[in-house]
């Protein structure tokens, strides 16, 4: 499927042209011992003018010939590429490692495609509720196509910092910070599901500059200091609503339970008005936050 949101002067990384250095090396060797042996027997004897000419010129020829084999000569370390270019012209890339060699006259600029650790700053973010948050993340990435990362962007490295704020703040504008019902995906809750977001926005943005992240996550996420305190008791006050909500759900089912078999196996029948009290009463005891204290009835019933 074609990309249509690439821009039309995009580059594509190819390969280049290049060849061993090793055996370029030896060449050079060659010519070199060549020459020093020429230049030791021609000292050594005595020519006319016309030796002295031809001398003059295949001494200098191998003298431009050790120039430009010298001058052809680049190392390529594990995990680095180097660009190639023929008077500002994009030739290709190079990724084989070791001792390489092309014309002198073409250019070299090397890139690392190594992987980066990216850490964000602290980024100040509305959430999906108008909640100030605070929010950082980590990002793994690496140059995945040499040309664009080079050629499409002016700073690669500057441009995957900002587009790295950017889908931070995106991402955080989307989501609740949290949700006490666990009903939406929310940025505290809902960690596989950010991620996978952030990972799949971070890709789109900075696939216009040649880089692929690998992986990413958040590492910081808190309220605003400004609003922290306040979160805190509604987070705290959220939480005993719905803690006394599952009490008295569960104090509910036993009373109904203890009546459903006190009645089912004939211990005791109770009227609507001593039915009402002992429901009361097994909810105090159930539902109480301190233990209750028993009165024992010496008595009759009623």
């Amino acid at each position: 499927m074609s990309d249509t949101h690439a821009p039309m002067n995009s580059s594509r990384e190819i390969r280049a042209w290049s060849t061993s250095g090793y055996l370029i090396f030896i060449a050079f060797l060659a010519l070199l011992i060549l020459t020093a042996w020429r230049i030791v027997a021609f000292a050594g004897s005595q020519p006319d003018d016309s030796e002295v000419f031809g001398f003059v010129v295949s001494t200098g020829l191998m003298a431009i010939g050790l120039v430009i084999l010298a001058s052809g000569f680049y190392m390529i370390q594990p995990n680095q590429a180097a660009a190639i270019t023929l008077f500002g012209a994009y030739r290709g890339t190079d990724r084989s490692e070791g001792l390489r060699w092309v014309w002198p006259w073409m250019g070299k600029t090397k890139i690392s495609v190594r992987a980066n650790n990216e850490i964000s700053e602290k980024l100040k973010v509305n959430d999906l509720r108008g909640n100030p948050i605070e929010i950082a993340t980590n990002v793994v990435w690496r140059v995945a196509d040499t040309a664009q990362a080079l050629y499409d962007v002016d700073d690669y490295k500057a441009f995957v910092q900002v587009q790295i704020e950017a889908a931070v703040r995106s991402i955080g504008s989307r989501y609740p910070y949290d949700d006490i019902e666990h009903q939406e995906v929310t940025l505290r809750g809902s960690h596989d599901e950010v991620n996978a977001e952030l990972l799949a926005e971070l890709n789109h943005r900075l696939r216009v500059a040649g880089i692929a992240v690998d992986d990413c996550g958040l590492t910081h996420l808190a309220y605003a200091p400004e609003i922290a305190g306040a979160m805190l008791r509604r987070q705290q006050a959220e939480a005993v609503i719905s803690a006394r909500k599952k009490l008295v759900e569960g104090a509910v089912t036993m009373v109904e339970m203890a009546l459903t078999q006190l009645s089912e196996k004939d211990v005791v029948h109770l009227d609507d008005e001593r039915r009402a009290a002992m429901v009361s009463n097994l909810m105090v005891v159930l539902c109480g936050e301190r233990d209750t204290q028993p009165v024992v009835n010496a008595g009759s019933l009623y």
